[in-house]
């Protein structure tokens, strides 16, 4: 597996979103995708314990979850490699890395979130290590199902999103309008607004 570097960012000119964002049509796809702008700049959305737990809560995963601690971030930030690492041999059709299946499969095997019905309803409560495996199990299920074939890499160069592309005739470009294609178009416009005032300034 390949190894990187945890990243810290902080963002001071707004050009950098740290929201979490779930546009890939999986958690576990979701969750492989919290390592951005794989190819250039990497920038690391669990960045603190903190930042591990509440993707976990606004993911859907769990209501709630027990704080994690440092140990619990390098477990979920291996996972998360593996998974990545898992989805795009899947999607480019090539053999499964053995320490890649061996990493997922562990934390499959691990006793997932459990759902408990309660008198204003469903509730999910989990430790770190009870939601790791939860979207594990995503990333088994997802892997292994019918959506194989709709994987698609997000057309934003510097993005390295994998979604599901259930559009009519898979004609979804970006992992997202918000998030890529929308800066994309935006950019082409004015790199074709530039190219016709080309020659008036000559």
């Amino acid at each position: 597996m390949t190894s990187f570097a945890r990243v810290r960012i902080t963002c001071q000119d707004g050009d950098v979103n740290l929201d979490h964002v779930f546009v890939c049509g999986n958690p576990a796809l979701d969750f492989a995708a919290t390592l951005r702008a794989r190819r250039s700049l990497r920038f690391e959305m669990f960045a603190s314990p903190d930042r591990l737990d509440a993707w976990y809560r606004e993911s859907g995963v769990v209501d709630a979850v027990s704080p994690s601690q440092e140990a619990d971030v390098e477990q979920a930030v291996a996972v998360r490699e593996a998974i990545y690492e898992l989805v795009t041999a899947r999607r480019l059709g090539e053999a499964y890395a053995d320490e890649a299946l061996s990493v997922v499969n562990g934390a499959a095997r691990k006793p997932p979130a459990t759902p408990q019905l309660t008198a204003a309803g469903r509730r999910t409560d989990a430790t770190p290590e009870e939601a790791l495996s939860t979207v594990a199990r995503h990333a088994v299920e997802v892997l292994s199902g019918p959506d194989v074939p709709l994987l698609k890499e997000c057309g934003n160069p510097e993005c390295t999103r994998v979604y599901i592309d259930r559009s009519r005739g898979m004609r979804r470009q970006w992992c997202g309008m918000e998030s890529c294609g929308n800066k994309l178009k935006a950019a082409a416009y004015r790199a074709r607004k530039k190219e016709a005032q080309a020659p008036a300034s000559r």
